[in-house]
């Protein structure tokens, strides 16, 4: 008979490694990108690490208080050029959003609804009087923005929208209601797309689709909380009810006909999750390894048992994945061809299931600890499911990437 070892027998260990360090992640990103990232990480953990979780209990968040801390540490629009913008690379921008929502996704989507959605919506539509009035202090965080497009029966389908903005002389009434808008409740200024009664000269039809620049105090403005949240909880979502709201002809974005203006808007918000859901899935993964060698389960700690190394090595191996996925759509974006949509949409796709499932994965090493707001990766989990879902549907951008792989629009089938 073969006598069995003592399965309580001394646990010898090694070195230990990072996830970034086994990946290297030092030959995937230059220095100087690293060490930007190392200066929002630092941030984050001085400002808000330690504050998110009971954030996330409360269901709120000081956007205020944290928008100027961010603004000075200059990543709000820090992709966009002039108007007191860092005029930062694409790869360093998606590197904060990584760092961003290592700490939770609310963080990251407050800033990328104020860099990507709005700025980049005045920045890169909008005239100079606009963007002089709003940018700077939009990148200083001493003003909030957001963008109306999702609508209570619209979503999927922005064609569809109902808002309609009608002219009135020389003015604009904007009438209609926006649903599940990040930062609205306290928000200085809203970006809100409208369909008008002006005429495509290309296809005949009526209902062009415009944006306006509209100040949050104008009067028909109301902008009421979402309440009883599950997922996103440190993050403020409203909605925008607009009732006879009379804007001049300087609000309309004057560069930004059809809905070309705001689905490039949403592009650069993808951009920013396809990078921000690597930090979601790396910090499951560090706090996983942190508690699995510290819980001791049998007189071992839990990261000796085989089963628990075939949990972190698969999410690690995951996790490979997505960073390099980012990297690499970084790098696109930054040359001088630029990044496709249907290769956003590969990203976005791709990286936040599979973050999600690092994350869920995870979740079960904590056994009962894991659903408390203690440890992250369950609040990273049920976060995720509104990135999922948000900036387009995992179901969208698979379509998307359908009809690029063959030629078919299955959006109409």
């Amino acid at each position: 008979m073969i006598e069995r070892k003592d399965a309580h027998m001394a646990v010898t260990k090694g070195k230990t490694q990072t996830p970034d360090q086994i990946l290297q992640v030092d030959e995937i990103f230059e220095k100087e990108d690293l060490e930007w990232a190392g200066v929002v990480r630092s941030w984050l953990d001085e400002h808000v690490r330690d504050s998110i979780g009971d954030w996330y209990l409360d269901g709120t968040i000081p956007a205020r208080e944290l928008a100027e801390g961010l603004g000075e540490l200059g990543v709000l629009g820090m992709h966009l050029e002039g108007y007191e913008c860092a005029g930062s690379t694409a790869t360093q921008y998606g590197l904060a959003c990584r760092e961003l929502e290592a700490v939770d996704s609310g963080l990251r989507s407050l800033v990328s609804v104020q860099g990507s959605l709005a700025m980049f919506s005045i920045h890169h539509w909008g005239s100079e009087e606009q963007k002089q009035e709003w940018l700077p202090r939009m990148a200083a965080g001493k003003a909030i923005g957001c963008f109306g497009l999702t609508e209570p029966d619209v979503g999927s389908d922005p064609a569809g929208m109902k808002t309609r903005a009608t002219k009135d002389g020389s003015d604009w009434i904007l009438n209609g209601a926006k649903m599940w808008i990040t930062n609205s409740p306290v928000s200085d200024v809203m970006v809100v797309w409208a369909k008008t009664d002006e005429v495509n000269e290309k296809t005949g039809e009526k209902g062009v689709v415009r944006g306006f620049v509209v100040p949050s105090d104008t009067p028909g403005v109301e902008t009421p909380e979402v309440q009883r949240k599950l997922s996103l909880r440190a993050s403020i979502t409203g909605e925008i009810v607009l009732d006879n709201v009379r804007l001049p002809e300087s609000a309309m974005l004057p560069k930004a006909s059809g809905l070309k203006g705001p689905l490039s808007a949403l592009s650069e918000a993808r951009y920013g999750i396809v990078f921000g859901v690597t930090g979601a899935a790396r910090d499951s993964l560090e706090e996983a390894l942190r508690y699995t060698d510290t819980r001791i389960q049998f007189d071992r700690p839990l990261s000796s048992f085989q089963i628990s190394q075939q949990k972190l090595a698969k999410a690690f191996g995951q996790y490979s994945a997505i960073t390099l996925t980012a990297a690499h759509i970084g790098r696109l974006k930054d040359s001088p061809a630029g990044v496709r949509p249907e290769q956003i949409s590969l990203g976005k796709m791709v990286n936040v299931d599979t973050a999600m499932n690092i994350a869920r994965d995870l979740r079960a090493l904590f056994g009962g600890s894991g659903i408390t707001s203690e440890y992250s990766p369950l609040r990273h989990a049920i976060n995720l499911e509104t990135v999922l879902t948000y900036e387009g549907t995992h179901e969208v951008h698979q379509l998307t990437l359908g009809r690029a792989m063959t030629g078919i629009n299955a959006f109409a089938n």
